[in-house]
C-alpha cells in the first residue's frame, strides 16, 4: 500500500506516519510525504498512492481545494481520501468529495485503523467498478506566429518561462510569445506542466536531469536572497530532453522535480545495488 501524507505540520507528518507504522495492515506500508497542496499534486502526479492523508487548513492551496482538483481530473488515478484536520466543521463538505473517513486531530491510533479499514474497502469497491479509460483528445493552444495564428499541440510544449509582460512557450523546434500568464497556463494545463520555479512551468516527460547548484568557493559568502517566496541564489538547473535550454528550479520545488525523475526511470534502474 502506497500512502500520502499531506500536512504543512512536520509533527503532524511525523506521528501519522509512526502510528501507521504501528498498525497491522499499514506497517509494510510505503508512506510518502508533502508540506502543502502543490507539492502533493505534483506527487499524485508521478505517483500512484492508495490513500491520502489530507490536512485541511494548510498555507496556499487548501486540502479540500486539492480534493475537489484531484477528484474532477478523470485522467488521474483516485486515491482513498482520509481528512485529517483540527477542525470538525468541514466534515460535512469532506464527504461532498467522496472521503472515506474524516479524523480529527490529535489522531488516536484506533480511528486510524478504522480510517484505514473503510480505506481499503473503498478501493476494492473502486477496482471492482473500474472501466477502461477514455480515448484523450488532443489539445492546442492558439499562438501567433510571423503574424498568422497557429495551433500548436499541448503536448509539443516543453516549458513557460515569464518574460517581461509575455511568456514565452518553448518547443523542441520553436519559441512563441503568449499573452498567458504562468498561473493561467498551470491552471489550465495542469495535467501537462509542473511550476519548478516562481518564472517557469515544464512538462514532466521533457525532464532529463537535476543539476546541484554549486557551493560558494570558500570564505565567500553566498548571495544574499532576493524577491518573492522563492530565491533565486543557490536555485538548481534543470536539464532537458531535446534542448540546450536549462531552468531554474527554487529549493522549495526541489523535492518534487527529483520525485518526477524517480518515476519516470526504469524500475530496473530504481533497484539499488547489490
Amino acid at each position: 500500500m502506497n500512502v500520502l501524507i499531506v500536512d504543512d505540520e512536520p509533527l503532524a507528518r511525523s506521528r501519522l506516519r509512526r502510528l501507521l507504522a504501528e498498525l497491522p495492515e499499514t506497517a509494510q506500508a510505503i508512506v510518502d510525504e508533502a508540506a502543502d497542496a502543490a507539492e502533493a499534486w505534483v506527487l499524485l502526479r508521478a505517483q500512484r498512492f492508495d490513500v491520502l492523508l489530507l490536512d485541511i487548513q494548510m498555507p496556499g492551496q487548501t486540502g479540500m481545494e486539492l480534493a475537489r482538483r484531484l477528484t474532477g481530473d478523470p485522467g488521474l488515478h483516485h486515491p482513498a481520501i482520509v481528512f485529517v484536520t483540527a477542525h470538525e466543521q468541514h466534515a460535512l463538505d469532506a464527504f461532498g468529495v467522496s472521503a472515506v473517513d474524516y479524523l480529527t486531530k490529535p489522531v488516536r491510533r484506533e480511528r486510524l485503523a478504522q480510517a484505514m479499514g473503510k480505506a481499503v474497502l473503498w478501493l476494492r469497491a473502486q477496482g471492482a467498478e473500474q472501466q477502461a479509460p477514455a480515448a484523450v483528445e488532443t489539445v492546442y493552444l492558439t499562438v501567433q506566429h510571423h503574424g498568422a495564428l497557429k495551433r500548436v499541440p499541448l503536448a509539443d510544449i516543453l516549458y513557460c518561462r515569464a518574460e517581461a509582460k509575455y511568456t514565452t512557450l518553448r518547443t523542441a523546434e520553436q519559441q512563441y510569445l503568449v499573452d498567458l500568464s504562468l498561473t493561467d497556463l498551470e491552471q489550465r494545463y495542469a495535467e501537462h506542466l509542473v511550476r519548478i520555479h516562481r518564472s517557469a512551468l515544464v512538462a514532466a516527460p521533457a525532464i532529463r536531469s537535476l543539476e546541484r547548484p554549486i557551493s560558494p568557493p570558500e570564505g565567500i559568502a553566498p548571495e544574499p536572497e532576493t524577491g518573492g517566496t522563492e530565491a533565486d541564489s543557490g536555485t538548481w538547473t534543470l536539464h532537458l530532453h531535446g534542448v540546450p535550454d536549462t531552468l531554474p528550479v527554487s529549493r522549495r520545488r526541489v523535492a518534487a522535480v527529483q520525485a518526477l525523475l524517480t518515476a519516470s526511470r526504469p524500475a530496473a534502474a530504481r533497484q539499488p545495488p547489490k
